[in-house]
């Protein structure tokens, strides 16, 4: 069986978790968050702590993800998940207008974003940029959408990247002697 999957899950106080239906429902100080039970797994809850079982081995898979997925539904409600942009390049910015972002990264044009509704996105710096919310799977994504309007390139390092992310740096032509 999975490991993962064996994990015991503890709910802190402030949170409420409730199985109804096959629908695993996450309330905390932060809001709500819900997904469905994947299939043949089933969810035992006794005072603070939760354990998954898992009905036969043809769905291993499903028993270790849906313990990730309760154990970050647990820890956005509580504490929220944050990605940290940054732009590197000469005249690149971000640049945040009310459910808009709008980046200058090198086209002939800006690039312009709309921000979902349960993310918020803040622009400490015109190089920096804040995605945070509650679901780790869409700060991800809307992480990963800044990203690809300008990946990063080897060779300057010039694009948008992740705050602690390293670009692994090429040296180009050399002369020939």
């Amino acid at each position: 069986m999975s490991r993962i999957g064996n994990r015991i899950i503890t709910v802190p106080e402030n949170v409420t978790v409730i199985e109804e239906n096959g629908i695993v429902k996450v309330t905390g100080p932060k809001g709500t968050l819900q997904e469905k039970l994947l299939k043949g797994i089933t969810m035992k809850q006794a005072d603070n702590q939760i354990t998954l079982e898992c009905e036969n081995d043809s769905y291993k898979a499903n028993h270790g993800t849906m313990n990730a997925l309760i154990t970050n539904m647990i820890k956005g409600v509580t504490e929220g998940f944050q990605k940290i942009l940054e732009i590197v390049g000469v005249g690149y910015r971000f640049n945040v207008q009310g459910k808009k972002l709008v980046i200058n990264a090198g086209y002939s044009h800006p690039v312009e974003m709309e921000i979902p509704e349960d993310l918020t996105v803040e622009a400490p710096s015109n190089t920096e940029l804040n995605v945070k919310g509650i679901d780790k799977i869409k700060v991800g994504e809307f992480a990963a959408n800044i990203r690809k309007v300008r990946m990063p390139e080897p060779y300057k390092g010039k694009g948008i990247r992740y705050k602690d992310e390293h670009i692994r740096r090429k040296e180009g032509k050399k002369a020939a002697k």
